[in-house]
């Protein structure tokens, strides 16, 4: 099977991290900033940033309308940290102006576990990662508050939620790609394909 293409939102953020960490999950991975970019794509990563300038430049880019669509359509899309709000279907706090993508029944808190300075790092037990438990990045990290009946809890820390699947989207509170350790992307792009091979059939 072809490797699957996978773009990174490359509107803000820790974009080219996400890009080695797809290459390394055997993907073709690319950034992806304007729409007709968006449409050729298998899958997509909504990186690690600052969740209301991203939501900001989707809208002025013309990217935030054909995100949604394809998200509702079934895109497999992996949110890390502020890529994790932009899935939430209600931030608890949101700032004005910010729009979410949606596509995971969860309501998520914003920069719920400190500010820059009370970043951290720990291990988290990810359901469906095998082998040692993941090291996860907290950067003015966002955690779960609420999840919805068709919403899975994959991970927690600290009593939080951390890691969510709903369908074909996948969110993380934590950063990956700021690691060695590239399964929470292998978990991704295998959801990639399962979606190709569905779609093929």
């Amino acid at each position: 099977m072809t490797s699957p293409v996978v773009g990174v939102l490359a509107l803000q953020g820790d974009v080219r991290e996400h890009l080695v960490a797809l290459a390394t999950a055997d993907a073709v991975a690319r950034p992806v900033r304007r729409p007709e970019e968006l449409a050729e794509v298998d899958g997509i990563v909504l990186p690690g940033g600052e969740s209301t300038t991203i939501s900001k430049l989707a809208v002025l880019f013309g990217l935030m309308e054909p995100l949604r669509a394809r998200v509702r359509d079934g895109l497999p899309v992996y949110g890390t940290c502020a890529g994790m709000i932009l899935l939430a279907d209600k931030i608890l706090d949101p700032r004005s102006g910010q729009e979410t993508v949606g596509g995971i029944d969860m309501i998520v808190r914003r920069n719920a576990f400190g500010r820059q300075n009370e970043s951290f790092e720990a291990a988290v037990d990810v359901r469906g990662v095998e082998g040692d438990p993941v090291e996860g990045v907290f950067i003015r990290a966002p955690w779960v508050e609420s999840v919805g009946a068709r919403a899975e809890v994959l991970a927690e820390y600290d009593g939080h939620i951390v890691a969510v699947r709903q369908d074909n989207a996948l969110a993380t509170s934590f950063h990956p790609e700021l690691t060695g350790d590239h399964r929470m992307h292998a978990l991704f792009v295998e959801m990639v394909r399962a979606r190709q091979a569905a779609g093929s059939l």
